[in-house]
């Protein structure tokens, strides 16, 4: 005889109860998950990008000049930093820090200090006096400088100048190239998940003072005619209360290292040459190199930002491709990035570099735009370049509530790394900004051979 469910229950009962209990803890704990760690927004409440003084400018001839009387080089080598620099895209006010004007340029460690006092304590009492934040108000500082690693570090900088908490806590990275600025928010990400209720603030800079190469090897030259002065301050906050008046909220933040490949560990490499000159040498590969990054990045990214009409393509066309190797039905379909986001900020690390992530993202000229004008106007200002970039297109107006913002960094090791950043407030254009002393002036039409 088939016993009811009345004699089952009653017989089985201490195991139902068992059951019933492992189900409902399962569901709290998805709940508490879900609603503590998935929906734990990180804000980007605001940023501050350096302006440097225009008695600091560079222009091209003043670069040539400099080059020449200062007696370092061997003609070949000036010759090859006059080509770079005509050919950069980079424009006249573009600037160097005071110890590189000198003749020769003085790389020591006092004034390289100066030079990262000068921009970081600007930029950080620009952002705190603008927010009214009070300096022990901060949780959480994260910095990040590739080149320049004094002791004590750059965060115990900040800490000294304006005075944080004992318990504040503070984390300096070094050595990660250009790419660090979006590694310094990722690590202050983390941090904002674990800390209920705290303020991070992100540094990001390179150092110049200490970067100059006084060597004559052609892939060394290339930081000389490249890299600027710039820095950047960004105030991050977890607080559901920041969301009224922040400017961004973090979608993604997709990191991609290829350092297990040789090729890709040695394309941006610190070294000394045969007559022990100290450089960063920039290897034939680079583009190569950051090519394929790029695209390993994005094949992260892509599936969590494309609409799934464009990944049905993408896979179509994969399958295509592996039924007919060869003919028309063989190439795979290039992804439409701008259904995904409405700006993009390309790591400005050199004319050759911007063109390149165009062209592999299927992009135009005028999608690229920021990317150009900052390299034009603040040259290659390493990991901060991305956010002269943000600052521009909030400058000119054209960031409105809603849109998304892609920004793509690349750098040794080599590494790219992507953040995606949703607008949810109205952007103001008229606030002071790095850019808006002369918005008016941009875009510019940028010759192949810039005679600044």
């Amino acid at each position: 005889m088939v016993p009811s469910i009345k004699e089952l229950f009653l017989r089985d009962s201490s195991s139902f109860q068992t059951c019933f209990h492992l189900l409902a803890t399962a569901i709290l704990l998805l709940v508490v998950y879900f609603y503590y760690i998935r929906l734990k927004c990180i804000y980007l409440v605001d940023f501050s990008c350096y302006l440097p003084p225009d008695n600091l400018r560079v222009t091209t001839s003043n670069f040539i000049e400099h080059c020449e009387r200062c007696d370092i080089h061997e003609r070949g080598a000036i010759d090859i930093q006059v080509k770079i620099a005509q050919r950069s895209g980079i424009g006249s006010e573009a600037c160097v820090p005071l110890a590189v004007h000198q003749m020769p340029p003085d790389g020591s460690l006092k004034p390289s200090h100066e030079e990262t006092e000068t921009v970081l304590f600007t930029v950080v009492e620009d952002l705190l006096t603008k927010h009214k934040v009070d300096p022990k108000g901060i949780d959480i500082i994260v910095s990040n400088c590739s080149i320049f690693c004094p002791i004590p570090s750059i965060t115990a900088m900040i800490i000294n100048k304006f005075g944080f908490r004992s318990n504040v806590k503070s984390v300096n990275l070094s050595g990660m190239g250009c790419s660090a600025g979006l590694l310094a928010i990722s690590l202050a990400k983390d941090l904002l998940k674990v800390h209920n209720s705290s303020l991070a603030l992100v540094l990001s800079m390179e150092a110049i003072t200490p970067n100059c190469y006084n060597g004559n090897v052609k892939s060394m030259l290339l930081a000389n005619a490249l890299f600027r002065m710039g820095g950047v301050a960004i105030l991050l906050s977890n607080k559901k209360r920041d969301k009224q008046t922040a400017k961004y909220k973090l979608q993604h933040l997709i990191r991609t290292h290829m350092g297990s490949d040789d090729q890709s560990y040695r394309s941006v490499f610190q070294e000394n040459d045969k007559l022990g000159h100290l450089g960063v040498s920039l290897s034939r590969s680079l583009l190569h190199v950051a090519g394929n990054a790029l695209k390993t990045n994005i094949s992260e990214l892509g599936p969590v930002v494309l609409p799934y009409s464009e990944q049905l393509i993408y896979g179509w066309s994969v399958i295509r491709k592996k039924l007919w190797k060869l003919g028309r039905h063989s190439e795979i379909h290039l992804p439409n990035f701008k259904k995904a986001f409405e700006h993009f900020c390309i790591h400005a690390g050199g004319r050759a570099v911007i063109d390149a992530i165009e062209q592999n993202l299927g992009l135009k000229k005028e999608d690229g735009e920021a990317s150009r004008m900052t390299l034009y106007r603040f040259g290659n200002t390493s990991s901060s370049s991305v956010w002269y970039e943000l600052c521009y297109l909030e400058t000119k107006g054209r960031v409105k509530k809603g849109d998304r913002v892609w920004q793509i960094s690349l750098g040794s090791g080599f590494k790219c790394n992507s953040a995606v950043w949703e607008c949810i407030s109205e952007i103001d254009p008229n606030v002071r900004s790095a850019w808006s002393d002369r918005i008016h002036r941009y875009p510019v039409e940028i010759p192949d051979f810039a005679e600044n």
